[in-house]
């Protein structure tokens, strides 16, 4: 038996790092996985990837900036499953790197915002609505350690609508905690994904740096290690866990302190 057993989990960004490492986690553990992302080629790859191992999941073409996109997502789940226990709200952008904020454009700024913070809200919005009919769920938005202080100069943008996703998660678990649903936060720290590995690849010594400086463990998370912190949010075991914001990055925000 699954932890998650025929539960019905949505899952954004999921074409990619920590959402398709989390999209795997929940199929291996029997959820019906409904991935949300733009990209169709790498969204059907993850798909492929699940159901060649025997899991379950669906596809659905979303961008979650858009409101259309979000609900059409909301009721595919509903019309093919029935219902909606697990919401996990991953898909992000990092935005402009190394810019003080003063130099930042507002296409700039209104990306970022748009997609890490108002496509949150915009999710939770729909899937909130389906968990109230069903009773009952569980949401993990994945925000990140810059929701808690800015690691580096230059992410203004970036760490705003980190922390604005904490204290968004924050308010939603106070809201709903008597109607059965519970919201959590986790916050990675350096995770191997295409934008970082790239970085790695790209300046080598100077990644190692800043891994040195960033993570007590002196090394990348994997997407993995933060897709079982999730799932465990997501999982009867945490049932008393609301509101939380759960930092998955080897120490690094406490030996930034």
């Amino acid at each position: 038996m699954g932890t998650f057993d025929n539960k019905v989990v949505v899952v954004t960004g999921a074409n990619t790092g920590i959402g398709a490492a989390t999209a795997m986690k929940f199929a291996s553990e029997g959820a019906q996985v409904v991935l949300a992302a733009r990209r169709v080629d790498k969204g059907l790859e993850v798909e492929n990837t699940i159901k060649a191992a025997g899991g379950k999941a669906l596809f659905v073409r979303t961008d979650v900036t858009q409101r259309a996109d979000v609900e059409a997502l909301i009721n595919r789940t509903l019309d093919t499953y029935g219902r909606l226990d697990c919401a996990v709200n991953n898909a992000g952008v990092s935005g402009p790197v190394l810019v003080p904020l003063a130099d930042v454009e507002e296409d700039q700024w209104d990306e970022v915002m748009n997609t890490n913070l108002r496509a949150v809200w915009l999710c939770m919005k729909f899937e909130i609505a389906a968990m109230l009919r069903g009773g009952a769920g569980s949401i993990v938005n994945i925000s990140s350690i810059y929701g808690t202080k800015p690691h580096d100069l230059g992410a203004a943008p970036y760490a705003a609508s980190k922390h604005g996703v904490n204290g968004l998660s924050k308010s939603a678990a106070v809201d709903y905690a008597t109607q059965g649903i519970r919201v959590n936060v986790v916050a990675p720290g350096y995770t191997h994904s295409d934008i970082i590995d790239s970085y790695i690849e790209q300046a080598p010594e100077l990644s190692a740096l800043v891994v040195a400086r960033h993570s007590a463990m002196n090394r990348v998370g994997d997407a993995s290690e933060t897709a079982e912190a999730i799932a465990w949010l997501c999982s009867d075991a945490a049932s008393f866990v609301n509101g939380a914001v759960l930092d998955v990055d080897g120490g690094s925000t406490t030996k930034l302190v």
